[in-house]
């Protein structure tokens, strides 16, 4: 069986390579991306189990990178970092079918245990086996 493929997006680059690290160490496949437009063509090129999108990013947002990558597929998970949780943002990304949003307060502790237990919910969901632990 494949591996289970993870996309992150995130324009702060020290938190996309903390996160990044954590989520193989998990037993994952993840495929890294800086910006929104990175994280397109990382999505059409490697059509991942799971998307993890910062919410706030310069040019391609994550709202914008999100409505996009329904396009292309309107199930695939998603899960969304948010360092500034605005119930009008979240609502409008609730419509676009965000499976979970995680505060954005670190790369450490909290925000690493609510993300493992956000995939680890999708994986269930998937009826596939990804993490190795």
């Amino acid at each position: 069986m494949a591996e289970f493929k993870i996309l992150l997006v995130d324009d702060e680059k020290d938190f996309l390579k903390i996160m990044g690290e954590r989520i193989k160490s998990w037993g994952y496949e993840v495929i890294e991306a800086s910006t929104g437009a990175e994280g397109m063509e990382a999505f059409r090129a490697k059509r991942p189990d799971v998307v993890i999108l910062d919410y706030m990013m310069p040019g391609m947002d994550g709202i914008t990178t999100l409505k996009e990558i329904r396009k292309l597929d309107k199930k695939v998970a998603v899960i969304m970092f948010t360092a500034h949780p605005e119930a009008k943002a979240m609502e409008g990304a609730r419509k676009l079918n965000v499976g979970a949003f995680i505060p954005k307060l670190s790369a450490y502790t909290d925000t690493q245990n609510l993300l493992r237990a956000a995939i680890q919910m999708i994986e269930k969901k998937s009826g596939r086996k990804g993490s190795r632990q």
